[in-house]
């Protein structure tokens, strides 16, 4: 009986070792793709949101790290569109804190004159069918910030229309779409009292996650 033991347990050993090599072998083999892959949707991502023929550098070698309560109180990254060196506009990662299931991570960019260039959701916990509406695949909603400026610092345009805004909410969700105008209205915000210096930053995103 006892040797039926040592002869199994050895056996799951040897499988257990041969599962770790095998998956360390398939991340070593698969890594570079990987990160390819992940800095390839970026600058899709990027390119979505600012039209490439409207500035010269390579938006996803000029991020920088910021931290700011406007963004959610997190690290986020901010990325910058210039023609010939001149700002163009910016696209700031933020986090609306106050989702239904959780944070929110999006993707604000911002033109230089503090109108709104896209908004798209990078990660979310939401409701499926209700919540999840903030993704540009189930839903054009996202797509109603571009365009919208803030009008002063009693705009108060900027929240759902259950509250009296210009942004439809989602029936049986008005939770979430209220936290993304906020999120969105914030960073717009940070923005406009940052934007001079933003535009004087030094990229120092490599290596940050």
């Amino acid at each position: 009986m006892r040797e039926a033991i040592e002869k199994n347990a050895k056996l799951l050993a040897l499988f257990a070792i041969a599962c770790t090599a095998v998956v360390g072998l398939v991340h070593m083999l698969t890594k570079d793709r990987i990160v390819a892959q992940q800095q390839q949707q970026l600058i899709n991502t990027l390119n979505s949101l600012i039209p490439p023929e409207s500035h010269n550098n390579e938006i996803s070698q000029s991020c920088f790290i910021v931290q700011d309560e406007l963004l959610g109180g997190y690290q986020q990254k901010v990325y910058l569109a210039t023609e010939n060196e001149q700002p163009v506009a910016a696209a700031i990662t933020a986090t609306a804190p106050d989702g239904y299931n959780g944070n929110i991570e999006l993707l604000v960019a911002v033109k230089l004159d503090g109108s709104v260039s896209g908004v798209r959701t990078l990660k979310h916990q939401e409701t499926p069918g209700l919540g999840d509406k903030i993704e540009l695949r189930k839903s054009h909603w996202i797509l109603s910030f571009t365009g919208k400026k803030i009008r002063g610092e009693q705009d108060n345009r900027w929240a759902v229309a259950k509250d009296g805004g210009m942004f439809d909410q989602f029936t049986g969700a008005t939770i979430t779409p209220r936290a993304v105008v906020k999120a969105v209205k914030s960073t717009v915000d940070y923005f406009n009292l940052h934007k001079d210096e933003l535009f004087q930053h030094d990229a120092n995103c490599q290596g940050a996650k």
